[in-house]
């Protein structure tokens, strides 16, 4: 039976990297059938009541999607669409797997980290408000339930892919309630898991850490600032954006999603790199067990990567989208 997919290919490029992750996929022999929505669209002509947009219920149905990306104005506009779709689904668990990819280059080899950010509150969740003209609250709310559920995500994960050690990223020495709670809630997780090595880094030290040796993280446990920041930090150290997937997800559904912006600059012009996205999809894959052709495709890509020959522009390279997705489905059938 085939897969039912949302499929939503956001602003900028999101239509050209989406159509070449669509070819990919199914030059891999897996069978999806692509529910293809308008988010921006759909979210706005039901702007009153967000749950009956079209984009929701697909997604509620199909339980997965794979996103492009959805640009958000800076300082002005309504709230991030990325924002309302990971709140409205409850997509608590954003994974953020970074690693080198051959022939991409780097500052630093061998890095091999996965971030876990908690997705549903903190700073990040956007509530604010202007107090008196000239002075704006903005709320950072911590819970215990939010919190430990993302511990519990987070160990779990470690267990199921053979990660032996997380550090939990705080800064509980100034915000000793709202980080310290955060900080409380995985102590008592990490108790249940003792063959895990748990330790704790404060947000500044861990960034200095990253950047004289990504190579000592496994995993990395954060809020949703914190985690918004390093996991983007993290991203830089092994080529950028372009080169790394992410997912977001809840007890219920998945939404799979390339992190960099729209490159409105270079949209239509045929050029754009669906690396993100695919690896994204790849995690889309062995979500819906479909491990085997997630594993063909990450090979396949890792060669044309190592081979170099078939690259796009941003990663160093002279091909074209098609160019770059023809090379990867031709070392699909090889």
């Amino acid at each position: 039976m085939p897969h039912t997919i949302t499929l939503i290919p956001g602003d900028g490029i999101g239509t050209e990297v989406s159509k070449a992750v669509q070819q990919i996929i199914d030059a891999a022999g897996v069978a999806i059938c692509w529910e293809v929505t308008d988010a921006r669209g759909d979210i706005e002509n039901h702007s009153a009541d967000f749950m009956q947009s079209p984009v929701i219920k697909s997604i509620l149905k199909n339980r997965v999607a794979l996103k492009g990306p959805l640009a958000t104005a800076v300082a002005t506009g309504p709230p991030s669409l990325n924002v309302q779709l990971r709140k409205a689904l409850d997509l608590y668990a954003n994974v953020r797997p970074v690693e080198n990819l051959a022939g991409v280059a780097s500052r630093y080899q061998d890095v091999d980290m996965v971030l876990i950010r908690e997705n549903t509150e903190d700073l990040y969740a956007g509530l604010e408000h202007t107090v008196v003209p000239g002075v704006v609250e903005s709320l950072k709310i911590i819970t215990e339930k939010a919190s430990t559920r993302i511990a519990r995500f987070a160990f779990e994960y470690a267990r199921q892919w053979g990660r032996k050690k997380i550090h939990a990223i705080h800064k509980a020495n100034i915000m000793k309630m709202s980080d310290g709670l955060f900080l409380t809630s995985i102590r008592k997780v990490a108790e249940q898991y003792p063959e895990i090595e748990y330790k704790e880094l404060i947000i500044d030290n861990a960034c200095m850490q990253m950047v004289l040796n990504p190579c000592q993280f496994d995993m990395l446990l954060l809020t949703n600032l914190y985690g918004d920041i390093m996991s983007d930090l993290a991203a830089g150290l092994v080529g950028g954006l372009g080169v790394v997937p992410s997912g977001n997800i809840g007890e219920g559904c998945a939404i799979f999603e390339a992190v960099h912006g729209t490159a409105p600059d270079i949209a239509g012009k045929g050029i754009a790199n669906p690396t993100a996205l695919l690896m994204s999809a790849i995690m889309m894959l062995r979500h819906i067990n479909e491990a085997q052709a997630a594993l063909n495709i990450e090979r396949a890509l890792q060669k044309v990567y190592k081979d170099g020959k078939h690259l796009t522009r941003d990663v160093g390279g002279k091909a074209s989208t098609d160019e770059f997705t023809g090379a990867v489905i031709r070392q699909l059938r090889s």
